[in-house]
């Protein structure tokens, strides 16, 4: 054997390292990769004994239960909302043929009343045309009465002058005479 320095050992090594093998390492003779399958299995036993699935079948049942719950409810809503929807369009089809059938109506009123106020201007035209025709005769009757009295006037006045100027005090007494004479006779 040679002497070996320490520099030329740091060579050797260097050039030609050793081979180490690694032993894995093992509690009660199994490997980490078994230790972790080994409690893969009792996790899995324990679900199953613990009926973990069924827990969770029933749970899901339970979840689907609801959620059928729910959609028949929805689907109950949604019935009710459409024959509410129905009903009210009926009513707004109703109160729109209501609505015309009072427009109609009103209209045929308001025909009916334009036709009376022309008949009742018509008969108030008419009524004021005979009463002005009425008061154009009274008028007329007074004036030729007021004519005929005024002329009786000028006719008693002419009378009076025309009997003063021609008649004395002894014509008077005659036809006094006379008059009384013939009131006599007739109350006989």
């Amino acid at each position: 054997m040679a002497h070996v320095t320490g520099t030329q050992l740091n060579a050797t090594t260097v050039a030609q390292p050793e081979k180490i093998e690694h032993a894995e390492m093992t509690a009660l003779g199994l490997p980490p990769g078994g230790w972790v399958a080994l409690s893969m299995i009792v996790v899995l036993a324990i679900v199953i004994w613990k009926k973990v699935p069924a827990a969770i079948g029933a749970a899901l049942d339970r979840q689907i239960a609801a959620i059928r719950t729910q959609l028949d409810e929805a689907s109950k809503l949604r019935a009710d909302a459409e024959a509410l929807k129905a009903e009210y369009e009926t009513k707004a089809r109703q109160a729109d043929a209501d609505a015309q059938s009072i427009l109609d109506h009103a209209q045929a009123e308001a025909a009916l009343i334009v036709a009376k106020a022309k008949e009742d201007a018509e008969t108030l035209v008419a009524r004021r045309g005979r009463m002005a025709e009425d008061k154009i005769a009274a008028a007329e009757r007074a004036a030729i009465a007021e004519l005929r009295a005024k002329a009786a006037t000028a006719a008693a006045a002419a009378a009076a002058t025309l009997i003063a100027e021609t008649h004395d005090a002894g014509s008077d007494k005659a036809m006094v005479d006379k008059t009384i004479t013939g009131l006599g006779q007739r109350l006989n």
